[in-house]
């Protein structure tokens, strides 16, 4: 009897041995499964009333209020998101007192591409007093390009007006631009005279 019972023992200790090692097999490609379908497109970072200000050797760049800013980091190409609108007052280095401002209810950047995007009643206002508002722009930061397909609506410090039907191209500066299918009034002190 005590034979029949060390065998009996022998075989349940194999038999649980069997059953927790593929007990454990199945745990691990149970895990595998789960990390492959894991998600990763969620904020790292939510800011609540942002104010933020960016700085260069001391003077101020830029500075930006938002109601909500979310950063998406852990995906292969990060943004930050500005979903409840934005405003930004920029500074020039030749006019660092006279800030111009851009407003839009949606704006977003993409970190690795260095490429902005503005949606939404977005203004734009020069330091030199120009107003632009269109419904989207893009700004690719690489390029030194600032562009849009939508109609333009541009006011001049002195009340001359333009619209460009199908968009615009611009230095990111300002300092030139190009628009299309424009129409408009202009100051006709502007005009440049005949063989100049």
């Amino acid at each position: 009897m005590s034979l029949y019972r060390k065998i009996f023992y022998k075989n349940i200790a194999a038999c649980l041995g069997c059953a927790i090692f593929f007990a454990l097999n199945s745990c691990d490609e149970d895990l595998t499964k789960i990390s492959k379908n894991k998600n990763v497109n969620f904020p790292s970072q939510i800011i609540n009333n942002a104010q933020i200000v960016q700085r260069d050797s001391g003077l101020v760049k830029l500075r930006a209020n938002a109601a909500l800013i979310e950063k998406y980091e852990y995906i292969d190409s990060p943004y930050i998101v500005a979903r409840k609108g934005i405003n930004i007052l920029f500074y020039d280095k030749k006019k660092p007192n006279i800030p111009g401002k851009i407003t839009a209810k949606y704006a977003k950047f993409n970190e690795k591409k260095k490429f902005y995007e503005a949606k939404g009643n977005v203004k734009i206002i020069t330091n030199e007093n120009q107003m632009f508002a269109m419904q989207s722009v893009y700004w690719d930061q690489n390029k030194k390009l600032i562009y849009t397909s939508d109609t333009v609506y541009v006011t001049d410090k002195d009340g001359s007006t333009l619209v460009g039907a199908q968009g615009m191209r611009a230095k990111d500066d300002f300092s030139e631009y190009t628009f299309y299918n424009n129409s408009g009034n202009i100051n006709a002190k502007k005009i440049p005279e005949k063989g100049r």
